[in-house]
């Protein structure tokens, strides 16, 4: 808890530091949000995969860095397959691992039926209705597939507050490939520099980043930023303090 309020201390020293320059109060042109954890809460499917592991919640981070290596693995290897199908073979491979038996079926319901319908965290959509009322151009962009992600936010009441929706199902290569951040501003017609990610995630933000897009970090718990990336202009524990954050923006 100590080193995130360290850094969360460190990049608003930085983030003041540079509010003195035209670039740290120039609006980005496009604001992208990645979905899971960082507008959807992810408990529910947490507590799905934890059952599935026969209540091993210990098991919980192995699983999801195992789905990332292997998004990253599929990429690498110019392959694609659905997030959510990645993430349940990597949810066989944890539970074998630990002499736990999933079938395929199994490990798909225990990921696919919970995040259908995840809720937005709570101060999600008070914070997506102060950037849209301010004028700001916002897109979801996420490792799920075009249905899945239509899906979420249809019953999680956010689909009024975006003005278009990007999967890299599209692109076939998973964030952080820096192609995929490429791809993303090139749909928007927009430069790099001129685009935004807004994550939960160090990964997602260092990959966006290194792609030369500016970024917003939300801590929540368990999340860190990776201590060898840029440091992200915003850094905040919810949605609602880096729209705040935004709405200075000239």
């Amino acid at each position: 808890m100590a080193g995130a309020v360290g850094m969360t201390g460190a990049s608003a020293a930085l983030g003041a530091e540079k509010a003195n320059t035209s670039e740290a109060v120039k609006r980005p042109k496009v604001l992208f949000f990645d979905v899971n954890e960082t507008l959807l809460d992810l408990t529910a499917m947490k507590q799905s995969v934890s059952k599935a592991l026969g209540g091993r919640n210990d098991l919980l981070p192995l699983w999801f860095t195992t789905m990332l290596q292997y998004s990253l693995v599929t990429t690498a290897s110019r392959q694609y397959d659905h997030f959510a199908y990645i993430g349940a073979a990597a949810l066989q491979m944890v539970a074998a691992n630990n002499n736990i038996s999933i079938s395929e079926k199994e490990a798909r319901e225990a990921i696919v039926t919970p995040i259908r319908s995840l809720p937005a965290h709570p101060e999600v959509k008070a914070a997506l209705e102060l950037l849209k009322k301010d004028g700001y151009k916002m897109v979801s962009f996420t490792n799920s597939s075009n249905n899945g992600v239509k899906t979420q936010f249809e019953n999680a009441g956010l689909l009024e507050y975006f003005d278009d929706r990007l999967s890299v199902e599209d692109i076939g290569k998973f964030k952080p490939f820096a192609d995929t951040y490429d791809w993303g501003a090139r749909k928007m017609g927009i430069k790099p520099e001129e685009s935004m990610l807004i994550a939960a995630h160090g990964w997602d933000v260092a990959g966006a980043m290194w792609a030369r897009w500016r970024a917003a970090f939300i801590s929540r718990p368990g999340h860190q930023l990776f201590p060898l990336a840029p440091t992200p202009e915003i850094v905040q524990p919810d949605l609602m303090k880096v729209a705040t954050e935004l709405t200075s923006y000239k």
